[in-house]
């Protein structure tokens, strides 16, 4: 079994990648995670933290009900990763709400009927999608939100990864840029998949989003009239979300006061390998991996390895830090 997304001439000139990570897919694929056991070295971590934040914040009926729209196993509604691709939570919690009804049914049919205490939602009732829209809210707060800028880092350098395949090879080599998880065979993208599927783009080109909580296969919409999104995961490793943030004036962030690592940190801005780091530095190659070691360690930069190169981007706080000295 297997996924087959056929590309057209007109749709590898409309392939887009999403600009950062998209709450809603993260949201909905970390629930599908939470209660399993999938990726446990890389997941475990998260998962413990998120289920003691939950318990405490997320009211008992707010889990019932993204439980039983998240399944561990099993599809899930699109209305719950709106097409309109943002990076804004409060707009794809908008969008969830404003869902219509015709649109709502269609898409709910793909769960098992739905318990007593979730038949309001599937009448349509404004008041059950305000709800649904305040647990996803609560649901981000208390599982993604402490994390966020951990995702941020990695889908950025992810993005960076990409961007640097297309520039090098063009489209051809930004969609072989996506093995082992695709494997791009012109014109057919091809990926492991939970069930026998073929998506015909049919010029409308497609969306591109990396996500952290994407786990082995990518993911596409069910409903194949709506515009082609392909969700697929970036690379990351375990302890990707273990331990505190740093911040400013903890002792591995005073280790960036002296001025080569400063110039290091400003050389990463637009993502590069540790040659190239060591070539915009001046430094040899072993003493620019050092300092990417001290600026990993501080949280400033993050490092991903893409075949046979390590590439590093700024983390949110690298990039603030960076933004308020300049």
């Amino acid at each position: 079994m297997g996924l087959r997304v056929h590309f057209t001439a007109e749709d590898l000139a409309r392939i887009r990648i999403a600009q950062g990570p998209d709450p809603m897919w993260e949201i909905v694929l970390s629930a599908t995670l939470l209660d399993g056991t999938a990726g446990r070295a890389v997941f475990d971590p998260w998962r413990a933290g998120a289920r003691s934040r939950l318990r405490d914040r997320l009211p008992r009926q707010d889990a019932r009900l993204i439980r039983y729209l998240a399944p561990r196993t099993g599809d899930f509604p699109d209305f719950l990763t709106p097409v309109r691709a943002t990076t804004d939570l409060d707009d794809g919690i908008e969008a969830v709400r404003a869902t219509p009804a015709r649109r709502l049914r269609q898409d709910l049919a793909v769960l098992p009927a739905a318990p007593t205490w979730a038949r309001p939602l599937a009448d349509s009732a404004r008041t059950a999608l305000t709800g649904l829209g305040n647990a996803l809210h609560r649901y981000y707060h208390a599982a993604l939100g402490p994390y966020w800028p951990r995702i941020q880092a990695l889908v950025d350098a992810d993005r960076t990864a990409r961007s640097r395949a297309l520039l090098r090879h063009g489209v051809d080599g930004l969609l072989h840029s996506l093995r082992p998880t695709l494997d791009w065979t012109p014109s057919v993208l091809t990926a492991p998949y939970p069930v026998d599927r073929d998506l015909h783009l049919d010029g409308r080109g497609l969306l591109l989003v990396p996500s952290v909580f994407c786990w082995r296969t990518p993911v596409t919409l069910i409903d194949t009239e709506l515009p082609p999104v392909l969700v697929y995961p970036v690379a990351h490793r375990p302890g990707w979300c273990a331990g505190p943030a740093a911040r400013p004036g903890s002792g591995s962030l005073a280790a960036l006061l002296g001025t080569t690592r400063a110039s290091a940190l400003r050389a990463v801005e637009d993502g590069c390998t540790t040659t190239e780091l060591a070539r915009r530095t001046g430094t040899t190659a072993p003493t620019a991996s050092q300092h990417t070691y001290i600026l990993r360690e501080a949280n400033l930069i993050v490092s991903t390895r893409h075949r046979n190169t390590v590439v590093h981007t700024l983390t949110p706080l690298g990039a603030a830090l960076l933004h308020a000295n300049t």
